[in-house]
């Protein structure tokens, strides 16, 4: 993915429990009353997984709030929501969740030309002593940034 796109809602658990090795852009289908939620920042990815089923990609578990101003209009909340992707893409995707240790998961729901568009991620799951190398890694990098600020003053 090329552009930056500022991200309606962001999956920040993914990259601590993950290792992401390949990111993909999705469309998704939605709802009226799903879209106006996104756009007011009303979903989470926190348990959300996409799975291959019968050669289409659902995106399951994804949380989107009911819109305030939907009344009986509104959406169900924990509905699965099925994803747009080319067939060579979801076929490449089967073969990938059916290697042992990785999964499929959401890293992120943005705006893209108008559009609500979910990148979603090939992943391994880590370990605990990866987490605690990664976590050992950022504060080093925060020490030595914070040694440096110092010495220019």
């Amino acid at each position: 993915m090329n552009e930056k796109h500022a991200d309606l809602v962001s999956n920040r658990r993914a990259t601590h429990d993950y290792e992401i090795l390949e990111t993909f852009e999705a469309g998704i289908v939605l709802q009226g009353t799903e879209i106006k939620s996104i756009r007011d920042h009303g979903a989470t990815l926190q348990d959300a997984y996409v799975k291959v089923l019968d050669s289409e990609l659902w995106l399951i578990g994804c949380n989107i709030a009911p819109y305030r101003f939907g009344n009986i209009y509104n959406h169900e909340e924990k509905r699965d929501r099925k994803l747009l992707m080319h067939k060579r893409e979801i076929r490449r995707f089967k073969v990938a969740s059916q290697e042992k240790g990785l999964t499929l998961i959401p890293l992120a729901l943005y705006l893209k030309h108008g559009r609500i568009k979910v990148r979603i991620a090939i992943a391994k799951g880590k370990k605990t002593v990866d987490k605690r190398a990664d976590i050992k890694e950022r504060d080093d990098k925060r020490r030595i940034q914070q040694a440096i600020k110092q010495q220019q003053y």
